[in-house]
């Protein structure tokens, strides 16, 4: 590494040792450098692999990227001029009846609930631009598949019959409550009419 130093106004050349460096600045480590936070790890971006699924889980939250069609543009709202240069906007769609990474069963459920969101192609959209980021709306469109997939999964139960009936009769002593406010209102607007005076 030769660095140009200038010396009573002649140059001079020096040869430093790069090993030299590359230690001095790896010498140092703050508390909070990641080596320090995580001694055994790697370091290294890798994707997460698809975690075990035992046989009376239907989701396990896991979905495949690579099986999405992934859209980014530009986002709507404040944001300054960062909004006009930069795609953040995410729009993530995927084939319903096609997408094997998901059961019959919630396909079927998903088709019930989230029957306005599918096109006629039988494509499932969502969409984000909560942040100015690509990766947060990313994993916010993510976290809303998996939200719908949760709540399909979920059994509502009937209610029995005493709790219906208890429901019932809330409802009716409810309408009764609001008829009698009405009537007391517009007797009190009665009484503040002038009497008609018959001569």
């Amino acid at each position: 590494m030769n660095t140009l130093y200038r010396k009573l106004g002649q140059p001079i050349y020096k040869t430093f040792n790069a090993q030299f460096f590359l230690n001095r600045s790896s010498a140092y480590k703050s508390a909070v450098a990641l080596e320090n936070l995580y001694p055994n790890s790697s370091l290294k971006l890798s994707t997460p692999s698809k975690p075990f699924q035992s046989e009376n889980e239907k989701f396990n939250g896991f979905i495949p990227i690579e099986k999405l069609d992934i859209t980014y543009s530009k986002s709507s709202g404040p944001g300054g001029q960062n909004v006009n240069k930069v795609n953040t906007k995410v729009d993530v769609r995927f084939h319903l009846q096609s997408a094997e990474w998901l059961s019959d069963e919630i396909k079927l459920k998903l088709s019930e609930i989230l029957s306005e969101k599918i096109t006629k192609d039988g494509y499932l959209i969502f969409r984000s631009d909560l942040t100015r980021s690509q990766q947060l709306n990313l994993a916010d469109c993510l976290e809303k598949i998996r939200g719908c997939i949760r709540r399909s999964l979920v059994e509502i139960s009937e209610p029995s019959p005493e709790t219906q009936e208890r429901i019932r009769r809330r409802l009716e002593r409810a309408a009764r409550e609001r008829l009698l406010i009405k009537r007391e209102k517009s007797q009190i607007k009665r009484d503040r009419q002038v009497p008609d005076v018959v001569l």
